[in-house]
């Protein structure tokens, strides 16, 4: 009987190990979602932060991330169903919306007017009102850069087309004809604008500064996207977001990997100035005022109508669920 017991020990271990495996739930795969952003931009650095570090996939989320080289091309993305998620400046969903497209807004990645005013170093800036008669290289319209300029000289009582001579070049590009002697004042985006620093520019005006909380890039999603996926991008944003402000040094070498081609001492100054002027938020909140200020800048344009309803167009649930109770 020993040896019988002996012999089916194994068969015995076998069937329980099988029992286990059965009754045992299997191991759920992350869900999958695709963000389309509008380019590859140092602005959208809490994504590629959320990434690297795991933060999506800790929620369950396998994230692909596709670049459109537009912003209306990522959100074309979402509405036709390729992308669950773009990434670009509220107004492109707010202007689609006001046209009747089932499109929102989920969680803040970038909440400052992430713009700068830079002049060769011997040039006498005390205000708006020094750039009359000037050539001013500016992105290419329509970009957010020139229209917050554009505005900027309207309130000061000066006219684009009269008072100031703009070079508009492709986004990224405004550093050539700066350098290159073509204009003494410049409108930049990061990390442009630290490139012409370590050549001796100098910054003389900051957007961040002077309109303080501002929507400038958002997720958005289409009404009906899967809550569930919704949520997932949202906490990994903010975990994303958290770890920004809490280690410098790592978010540093993330910007530094993701632009391996830019010089390693621009993307830590462009990383500390951003971080410095608040244009990285601290939690993915989206608020009234700060969309509010955001689109209005749309508005003075022409680019848009109306400010949209704002708990019509500004999912808050997600984010309000990332940022736990406070």
């Amino acid at each position: 009987m020993a040896g019988l017991r002996k012999a089916l020990r194994p068969l015995c271990l076998g069937l329980v190990a099988l029992a286990l495996a059965l009754t045992a739930p299997a191991q759920a795969e992350n869900a999958k979602a695709v963000i389309s952003q509008a380019f590859q931009s140092m602005l959208y650095l809490p994504l590629y932060v959320g990434i690297d570090q795991g933060f999506f996939a800790d929620e369950g989320l396998d994230l692909t991330k596709e670049t459109a080289g537009a912003p209306s091309t990522a959100l074309a993305a979402v509405l036709s169903g390729s992308a669950q998620f773009s990434l670009h400046g509220p107004e492109w969903a707010a202007i689609a919306a006001s046209k009747g497209a089932p499109v929102e807004i989920i969680a803040n990645v970038v909440n400052g007017a992430a713009v700068w005013i830079a002049t060769t170093p011997d040039f006498p800036f005390t205000g708006i009102k020094d750039l009359k008669g000037q050539t001013i290289v500016t992105g290419q319209m329509p970009t957010t850069s020139t229209s917050l300029f554009i505005k900027l000289l309207k309130e000061n009582g000066l006219d684009a087309q009269k008072d100031v001579n703009l070079i508009q070049v492709p986004l990224g590009s405004e550093i050539g004809p700066f350098l290159a002697g073509q204009a003494k004042v410049a409108v930049m985006y990061e990390p442009g604008l630290d490139q012409a620093v370590a050549k001796g520019m100098k910054v003389v005006l900051g957007f961040p500064k002077l309109y303080g909380a501002y929507e400038f890039s958002a997720i958005a999603a289409r009404k009906d996207v899967d809550p569930a996926l919704a949520q997932k991008m949202a906490n990994g944003l903010e975990a994303a977001l958290h770890f920004m402000h809490s280690d410098f040094v790592g978010t540093i070498a993330i910007a530094q990997k993701e632009f391996p081609t830019l010089d390693p001492a621009v993307v830590a100054a462009a990383v500390q100035r951003m971080i410095a002027e608040n244009v990285y938020p601290e939690s993915v909140e989206i608020t009234p005022a700060a969309l509010k200020i955001g689109l209005d800048t749309q508005i003075a344009l022409g680019n848009l109508a109306a400010q949209p309803d704002f708990d019509g167009f500004v999912a808050s649930r997600f984010f309000k669920t990332a940022m736990g109770p406070k």
